[in-house]
């Protein structure tokens, strides 16, 4: 299964975006042994509209045109479900096991996710119930999705 990750708003050079292309480099070479392919980061321009819901539609639009056709759709949201490394792993294995092709991350922009976008996702994933910097989200999730990739092929990387 191909893993990408869609985000509104572009990830400045600098050591954030080094710790992210370490971990997505890293998942990107191990995932192939557990059936996940890493696809690609589409950086998507945030919107200057004038109020936060059209804001949130404009980018959900991008967000749509981005993604391969028919994937599997986890939004980060801060009212998804909150799961340990274990449990995420434990859904990518078991959506790959079902022949999934494509499964996609979104980041939403600064005022978050479009309703109706969030309503149609497979899964909205939170990371966390505090707030955190789009930088910081990026570096977590590769973390997680290389994290992932370790535990389902058995690597002592993940202590449980």
């Amino acid at each position: 299964m191909r893993i990408g990750i869609i985000a509104v708003g572009r990830l400045k050079a600098g050591p954030e975006k080094d710790l992210v292309s370490r971990y997505l480099d890293r998942f990107a070479k191990a995932g192939p042994a557990s059936g996940l392919e890493f696809a690609r980061v589409s950086e998507l321009t945030e919107s200057r509209a004038s109020n936060a819901a059209t804001r949130k539609r404009e980018e959900a639009a991008q967000i749509e045109k981005a993604m391969p056709d028919n994937p599997l759709v986890i939004a980060l949201d801060e009212r998804g479900k909150s799961w340990d490394s274990q449990e995420f792993a434990t859904y990518l294995g078991d959506h790959k096991d079902r022949g999934r092709r494509d499964m996609v991350i979104v980041i939403g922009g600064a005022d978050g996710l479009d309703p109706d976008f969030r309503d149609r996702a497979d899964l909205n994933l939170n990371l966390g119930r505090m707030t955190w910097p789009h930088q910081m989200v990026r570096i977590m999730l590769a973390e997680q999705l290389y994290r992932a990739v370790t535990i389902l092929s058995g690597h002592p990387y993940h202590r449980s």
